[in-house]
């Protein structure tokens, strides 16, 4: 893994942070992976607990989100910030968002290429590869009471790690 980048990880909100969120996704998703824009935004979106990470210059380079259900999603880093531990510092803060939450699992729908880094963050795969938007997936979940043995997030002082057992 490359050195990190002077970055800054926050919460962030559909009405607030809107034009950020949609700049990252959308060089990702819509340029990148060839994800139709009518596939790409939802009525997710407005309900769902989003972060965005930013460089010093206030340049958005990463995102994800929550869904009300659990489900992890819509997990996207900029190219040129990848490799930096940017991933998996944005499934960390939604990971234990959903804890604080009181979810005591979480899932997500990784893309094949993805699985490997989410599999080293303790999610398993369930079920058989499936096509999203052209693109094969796998359903895989993460028990978060498993992860360390106490409820992290809900005292407000204790993080879970996310290291792969």
């Amino acid at each position: 893994m490359r050195a990190a980048p002077d970055v800054e990880l926050r919460p962030a909100t559909w009405a607030a942070d809107r034009a950020a969120i949609e700049s990252v996704r959308r060089a990702v998703f819509v340029e990148e992976q060839r994800i139709p824009e009518d596939e790409e935004w939802d009525d997710v979106d407005p309900v769902a607990r989003h972060v965005i990470v930013v460089t010093k210059c206030r340049e958005s380079v990463g995102t994800g989100r929550l869904e009300p259900g659990g489900k992890i999603g819509r997990i996207a880093v900029l190219p040129q910030h990848r490799g930096a531990g940017i991933g998996r510092r944005i499934m960390l803060h939604l990971v234990n968002h959903a804890t604080e939450s009181g979810f005591a699992r979480v899932y997500l729908h990784a893309q094949t290429a993805a699985a490997g880094f989410y599999a080293r963050l303790g999610f398993r795969a369930e079920g058989p590869v499936f096509d999203e938007c052209g693109i094969p997936h796998l359903r895989m979940t993460l028990g978060i009471a498993d992860q360390d043995g106490i409820e992290a997030g809900r005292r407000g002082h204790e993080e879970h790690s996310l290291d792969a057992r």
